[in-house]
């Protein structure tokens, strides 16, 4: 793994609203992108028919029990992905070290759709997602909502708009705009799971 990806540098990058993907040849690109895309945490919105999957508890949601099937299976996608085996390595030493972690959906403890992202004080960027029965990753995208919530947190980054995402109530921000809120997000002590640092200091 380069030494721009150890997790001190990543998290360097990402406390200035940097973060890498692979392109096709597996070289690794730093993106800002501009406008950026955000969930506002208090905007979210939740179709009648994903309140009811969730209210039904058709998935089972864990947290961190299978981050690395989570980024193999966000990798594996039949669309292409640009998680390269560089930036896997990159993303596992990083939940190792406390910084990166899962959100899981589960049917009779069978992992069928999760997320990953980073959080470092009070903002989580989502980096992936996928399903792999209708809804699981939904279910996980809400789980991770209510978590951030009741964590107090204060930001929630996708990185780009998309139509799947539009319809939570995604908008798109001016990159100094979510500068400006990275900023301030960052300097939040808060912890997404109890063990993990609270407060990430740039070197």
């Amino acid at each position: 793994m380069a030494d721009f990806l150890a997790p001190d540098q990543l998290l360097t990058a990402y406390s200035m609203g940097l973060f890498p993907m692979a392109d096709h040849s597996g070289e690794v690109q730093w993106l800002a992108p501009d406008p950026r895309c955000i969930i506002e945490l208090y905007a979210f919105r939740a179709s009648r028919s994903l309140r009811s999957v969730i209210k039904q508890n058709v998935f089972d949601v864990t947290i961190d029990e299978s981050f690395e099937e989570v980024i193999d299976a966000c990798a594996n996608r039949p669309e292409g992905t640009w998680i390269s085996a560089e930036i896997r390595s990159a993303y596992v030493a990083l939940h190792r070290a406390g910084f990166a972690h899962s959100v899981e959906s589960r049917q009779e403890s069978r992992l069928v759709g999760g997320l990953y992202g980073v959080a470092l004080g009070g903002v989580f960027c989502g980096e992936s997602m996928f399903h792999q029965e209708t809804d699981a990753s939904k279910v996980a995208l809400a789980a991770l909502v209510q978590r951030m919530r009741e964590r107090g947190y204060a930001l929630l980054d996708i990185q780009f708009m998309t139509e799947h995402l539009r319809q939570f109530g995604a908008i798109e921000i001016p990159r100094h705009q979510y500068e400006a809120r990275l900023e301030d997000a960052v300097g939040m002590a808060c912890s997404f799971v109890d063990d993990e640092p609270s407060v990430f200091e740039s070197k």
